[in-house]
């Protein structure tokens, strides 16, 4: 049986008996006035943090989630898409998309404002998007793509990149790791369906999502996630993973490089009113500008003696400079 299979069969389990606290962040699901949650749906909350970011999300957005999960976040991107075929949501397994569609009925005898028709239930997955090229405004999935083998997150990506529109946008929410996860731990196909083996660190994570041709990437949350006890899990010390919610914009990636936004910002402490790095930045004196990581590391090297470039905060949603 290969990885796929076991999580397959492992999410034909968890739909049909929900298993509580499976892998997500042990936080309420976003709360929206006049939205409320079935019991059921937030009992199958199988994510690791979030991927709607409601900055993200216009009236008329087409949003294409992959892995249903129990439909929580597709119900979530619905409160802001209010048309039918607004949110399609994708899902491999039949006993997923089957307790997706029964909590979302349930979803709408609760929620006067929606309508089931909004969320689309097709089966298809991560490599095989059953949508055309350049037609949604939004993929989203959620601790879906960490148990993917590296390459074929590779494939994942490119599939998500190919159904976007130009300037569309991949949010994700995944674990990453804080060290490499040993190859005992990776091989462990039923670890690695429950989101604790297969993750990568930050680095190689951002990195595949780049050489995919995404040429911004915007943190917008990392936090502890899990921790790999040494002696449960074989290892010389324990393992943190943490959770990672980003949002990927279908951009050129400059000739300098892809922007990765982490929450960095510059402040320019010299005696002039401004800067101008005759490159598109301009600082004013004493007040931070948000600065993607390589505009921070390029004016370091300019004005070291004039400049403070403060930690990232993990946490980023707009403005600034690249």
């Amino acid at each position: 049986m290969t990885y796929l299979e076991t999580a397959a069969q492992f999410y034909s389990e968890v739909a049909q008996t929900p298993e509580v606290g499976l892998c997500c962040v042990q936080s309420a699901p976003l709360s929206l006035p006049g939205l409320n949650i079935p019991v059921k749906m937030q009992e199958m909350n199988y994510g690791c943090g979030t991927t709607v970011h409601p900055a993200e999300l216009g009236s008329q957005s087409t949003v294409l989630y992959v892995g249903v999960g129990g439909g929580l976040e597709a119900l979530q991107f619905a409160y802001f898409c209010r048309f039918p075929g607004a949110v399609i949501a994708v899902d491999p397994v039949v006993a997923m998309r089957e307790a997706a569609i029964s909590n979302l009925e349930i979803a709408a005898t609760e929620n006067p404002w929606f309508d089931a028709k909004f969320v689309e239930i097709r089966a298809g997955d991560a490599f095989n998007l059953p949508v055309a090229d350049a037609s949604v405004d939004v993929v989203a999935q959620n601790c879906l793509f960490n148990i993917f083998e590296p390459e074929d997150l590779t494939r994942a990506l490119r599939e998500a990149y190919r159904v976007l529109k130009p300037g569309g946008r991949l949010q994700m929410s995944d674990p990453i790791a804080t060290q490499p996860i040993p190859k005992h731990l990776q091989q462990d196909e039923r670890l690695r369906a429950m989101c604790l083996s297969g993750a990568l660190t930050y680095d190689e994570y951002i990195q595949r999502i780049i050489d995919v041709g995404f040429g911004q990437v915007e943190i917008r949350a990392r936090r502890p996630y899990r921790l790999l006890n040494s002696e449960i899990y074989d290892l010389p010390d324990h393992l943190l993973l943490e959770s990672l919610d980003s949002v990927s914009f279908k951009l050129p990636i400059p000739e300098d490089g892809a922007c990765i936004f982490t929450g960095k910002t510059a402040i320019y402490s010299g005696s002039m009113a401004y800067f101008d790095d005759n490159n598109g930045h301009i600082l004013q004196a004493g007040i931070p500008t948000a600065v993607c990581d390589k505009t921070a590391s390029k004016l370091a090297q300019v004005i070291p003696e004039d400049l403070i470039i403060t930690d990232s905060t993990w946490y980023y949603d707009g403005g600034g400079c690249c």
